[in-house]
Parts: structure tokens; sequence; C-alpha cells
């Protein structure tokens, strides 16, 4: 069994997706797309900057996404690959569950573009800028990390586990002051390294509530539809196969913790051996760590598409 996995926000690079569009007319197709769905040059910026632009949350999450959907599109289209008949389920971390849910048709793809920009716009405008921020503690398993941020937290500051990405990784968000107070409280704590990390506001943590609000009436008037496969839902680890459930969850993701280690076990329990990654190298490295004996590859150019499909026999 395989599963088809999407990468999140931090993925983004000057540069992405410029080679594959030169190459494939699909690819083109799909960035010209989200560029009419999103009334920008989205792509340009993917292909040439500035950074500083692309970096954006409002920006960078479409970018992720259609980056993903334009290697799909150059899968199904230039290599007969259908997500479909060669997937059992998908799953993507955090913005990356959009993308998921895209390429099984929840979402068609301007909609899951416009979405994104959306749920980029709300959660950068939740937080003033400044007042929160996250840190990467390495060297941490969950038990440690989340005795870090309960100790780390108080007077009324949030600190809270965002990300449980692998067995040596989580990520922490809230409060700047709390943040800080927690890397600098690490050693104590058995764990090897906090690091700030350069985000412009405090995902997946409580503070996040007014972006979920937003993303609640959003989700109303453009409901996902009947997915072609089951996803792994960020919030649960657990496999959904219903639009409406899934809806909910993608509501609870804004302030939930991303549950990706769990996720990567809970689909190893129900038999997926291996996982593509679509348009970035992020997540492979991460399963690799969660389980040594799941098979990893990762598609970003013409190339690997090329390799992938002779590989699939």
């Amino acid at each position: 069994m395989r599963a088809f996995v999407f990468p999140g926000q931090g993925s983004q690079k000057v540069g992405m997706g410029k080679d594959l569009a030169e190459a494939s007319p699909a690819a083109r197709e799909v960035f010209e797309e989200v560029n009419e769905a999103l009334l920008q040059n989205l792509s340009g910026m993917m292909a040439e900057g500035p950074e500083d632009e692309l970096t954006l949350t409002q920006n960078a999450q479409p970018a992720i996404m259609a980056n993903s959907i334009a290697v799909l599109r150059v899968l199904e289209r230039e290599f007969g690959v259908k997500i479909a008949d060669h997937a059992s389920c998908v799953a993507g971390h955090s913005l990356g569950e959009y993308s998921a849910l895209c390429a099984v048709g929840a979402f068609d793809l301007a909609t899951t573009a416009r979405l994104l920009k959306l749920r980029g716009r709300s959660m950068q405008a939740a937080v003033p800028v400044g007042e929160g921020t996250m840190a990467a503690l390495l060297g941490a398993d969950i038990e440690s990390a989340r005795s870090l941020a309960e100790a780390a937290a108080g007077e009324g500051e949030v600190c809270e586990i965002a990300n449980d990405n692998d067995p040596t990784q989580v990520v922490i968000s809230g409060h700047r002051a709390a943040i800080e107070r927690a890397v600098g409280m690490v050693k104590e704590h058995g764990i090897k390294r906090g690091m700030l990390l350069p985000v412009s506001a405090p995902f997946h943590c409580s503070l996040m509530q007014p972006a979920a609000d937003r993303m609640a009436d959003a989700l109303s008037h453009t409901p996902p539809a009947a997915m072609a496969l089951p996803v792994y839902a960020n919030v649960t680890a657990g496999r959904v196969e219903d639009s409406e459930e899934e809806r909910a969850l993608l509501v609870e993701q804004v302030t939930g913790r991303v549950r990706w280690r769990e996720s990567v076990l809970a689909m190893r329990e129900d038999g997926v051996e291996s996982f593509v990654e679509l348009g970035g190298k992020v997540l492979c490295p991460m399963i690799g760590r969660i389980d040594k004996e799941a098979a990893t590859v990762s598609l970003i150019s013409m190339e690997d598409c090329d390799n992938f499909a002779k590989s699939l026999g």
C-alpha cells in the first residue's frame, strides 16, 4: 500500500515550480489557474521572488499547494499515473492537508487556492505581529516537550505543542515571552536544543481561534465534496472518509496540534509501506526518522516523475 503526502509551510523557496512549468503544459495550467483564482501573479513570485513576499503566510500557503498539485498533474497527464490507482490514502502536513484534499477531489484547485489564501491571511491577522512566535525543540519527544510547555506557560501566556513532527523534533507555539522562556529552559527538560523559528505568527495553538472562526465560516459555504481516497487528518492522526467530518477537522486544525508522527504510525499500522511526497523534500526525512522501514520518495522534477512512473512498471 502507498500513501501520497503533501508538505506544509517552510517548504517554499524562490524558484519552486519554475523548471516543472517550463517542461510541462500540465504544470503551467495549474499555476495559471491559481493565478486567476487569486487575482495575482503568484507563479511569478514563486519563480522569481522576492523571497520575503513568498514567505508571507498568505502567499506561501497557496504557493506550496500549487507546487504539489502541479507535480500531481504532471504525473497524471504526462505519465498516466492516477492517484486513485496508485495510492490507498493521502495526508498532508498542516496546509498540506488542503493539498491532499484537492488531490482526491474534495476541493477543486481554484477553491483550494482561495481557501488557503484566506487561511493564511486569517492566521496572520489573529495575533499582532511580534506578540507570538514558535520554536523547534530538537532532541525532544512529546513527553519532554509537554513538560517544558507546561513549565514555560503562565501569567495568562500560552505555550503549547503545535507540531509533533517526528521522534526527535517537536514545535511549540504561543506568546513570544513564553516561547523564549521555554527555549531558555530546554536543558532542564532533557532537550538538546530550542530554536526560535522565523515565523510571523504562532500557528497551531489556541491564539489562532479567530482564524479558526473565519475558516469555519468559509468552509460552511464551500464544504469538501466526496473524497476519492481517505485522508489521515492532522488533528486526530486518524483515517477520515466522510467529508462532513473532515470539514470539522479542518476548522480544529487551525488551533490544534499537527500530529504528523502519529499520522505516519497510523498509516503504517493500516498497511502503508511506501510514501510519495509531492512537491517537497521535507516529509520524507521525517518519515524516515519515524519508521526506518518505511520506503519514501520525493517528487519535484520531471525526472523524478519519470523515474517514479517507470518504477511502477
